[in-house]
């Protein structure tokens, strides 16, 4: 019982480090979309340094969970999956960070073309990330296949992106600098959803044991 009580509370803090996650990536498109500094500079002044503190936190209490109870089978399972998945959150951080960084440039410029695109992509991305981790919670693989499935549609918006970019810099050589950054918010984007993606082919495996990667149609 105190085993299964520390694997509820070890979720907890999960799903709490996925929404910190999600809410840099919401603030950083916000921000880059409304100019506006401040939630910008509380995605990379406040909230990385949470970030962290979060993965820190949640890697010594797992620690902590395997060294006093030993659990084996599904426990540790949970256990190992949990690991994976905070340091994803971690990754997803990062990349949030970025986009914040390129986002404090552009603000500052005038733009480059209306953004709509972009914030569409983050959407999507915020979906996935906040659907891998129920996925995960509930032990949820239709809802982890769409997550996997949604990857080709932030892809197919990153490559439409690119396109158009590549087309303003090619008639317009001033736009170059600040299409560049907003490429650099796209790729992050896009990577947001791999790793929202990883954690779900994970996922399908726990639940189902079918490996699925690049084979998203076999499930």
């Amino acid at each position: 019982m105190l085993e299964e009580m520390k694997l509820i509370q070890v979720k907890k803090e999960l799903m709490e480090f996925a929404t910190l996650v999600e809410s840099m990536v919401d603030k950083s498109i916000v921000g880059l979309k409304e100019r506006r500094a401040d939630d910008l500079k509380e995605v990379i002044e406040r909230d990385e340094p949470r970030a962290n503190d979060f993965e820190t936190d949640l890697d010594e209490r797992c620690v902590s969970v395997i060294a006093q109870h030993q659990p084996a089978g599904r426990s540790l399972r949970t256990i190992l999956m949990v690991l994976h998945i905070n340091s994803t959150l971690e990754r997803i951080g990062d990349h949030a960070v970025t986009v914040a960084e390129s986002a404090m440039f552009l603000i500052g410029q005038p733009p480059v073309k209306q953004l709509i695109d972009i914030p569409h992509m983050a959407e999507v991305v915020k979906t996935m990330i906040s659907d891998s981790i129920t996925s995960f919670i509930n032990d949820d693989a239709v809802l982890a296949k769409s997550v996997c499935e949604r990857d080709d549609i932030v892809d197919g918006l990153r490559n439409q992106i690119l396109r158009e970019l590549i087309t303003y810099m090619t008639s317009d050589p001033t736009t170059i600098e600040r299409a560049l950054q907003l490429m650099k918010i796209a790729s992050n984007l896009e990577r947001v959803a791999d790793l929202a993606t990883n954690i779900c082919e994970d996922v399908i495996y726990m639940v189902k044991g079918k490996v699925i990667k690049h084979h998203k149609d076999t499930v």
